[in-house]
């Protein structure tokens, strides 16, 4: 049974969406706390940080011990750019999909709680909002305002911060000039590569309910395939 003080360090890192795991040496049940920039010294680090990416928990063994690895992750956090129609029907679906989620617009006559009821709304610009919230590999940002200013922020800090999701709303003429401006401020193509444009599975979407039926479903797809592709791996 985990310790209290290992409990309290683990529910710490849940309350800041920090990613953790405890070790426990099933031979006489030691448990060490693991949080991922510590898996370059640790002697079970790549299997740990395998576990960290793919969410699964299990048992390992090392020169004939054997360890049980239990990770800790946050819920997958969704963050849309954009108090717009799509996101009016992607928040409650992704909620209800069991994604925690905010929408963040600085356009205060969209971002109203009238218009997005128990959905975590910031009505501010995203450089603002994302210095409280910063994003991560546990997150997927969907980009859908159309205005450079408000878009391409996060977009930029959603490719550094890794997130396994990253979309951006317009059409292929539209992307390539994103694509210019951000090649501008330093993002590399492999990094640009990895922008969903335009966002979602091609269903053949022809309003903003349907769109956003196809960028949750895209969102979704990515979170499960690379998590079953480590589980596989592991």
């Amino acid at each position: 049974m985990i310790d209290a003080a290992l409990l309290s360090a683990v529910n710490q890192a849940n309350a800041s969406r920090r990613a953790i795991a405890t070790v426990t040496a099933l031979d006489d049940g030691s448990t060490r706390l693991v949080e991922p920039g510590d898996v370059v010294t640790d002697p079970l680090g790549g299997e740990i940080e395998n576990r960290f990416r793919s969410g699964k928990s299990g048992i390992v063994s090392d020169n004939d011990q054997q360890h049980f690895i239990r990770v800790y992750i946050p819920p997958p956090l969704l963050v849309i750019i954009g108090a717009v129609h799509i996101s009016q029907t992607l928040a409650p679906m992704a909620k209800a999909c069991n994604f925690d989620v905010t929408v963040i617009d600085p356009r205060t006559a969209f971002a109203t709680e009238e218009r997005f009821r128990g959905i975590n709304l910031k009505a501010d610009w995203p450089e603002e909002s994302l210095k409280e919230m910063p994003l991560d590999a546990y997150t997927a940002l969907a980009a859908l305002t159309h205005d450079p200013k408000i878009d391409d922020f996060p977009l930029m800090a959603a490719l550094d911060a890794d997130c396994f999701y990253v979309g951006a709303l317009g059409s292929r003429k539209t992307h390539e000039k994103r694509c210019d401006r951000l090649r501008v401020q330093g993002k590399t193509q492999a990094q640009l590569d990895r922008i969903d444009a335009p966002i979602g599975l091609d269903i053949g979407a022809a309003n903003p309910a349907e769109i956003a039926v196809a960028v949750l479903a895209r969102i979704i797809e990515c979170l499960r395939k690379s998590r079953m592709a480590l589980e596989a791996a592991a």
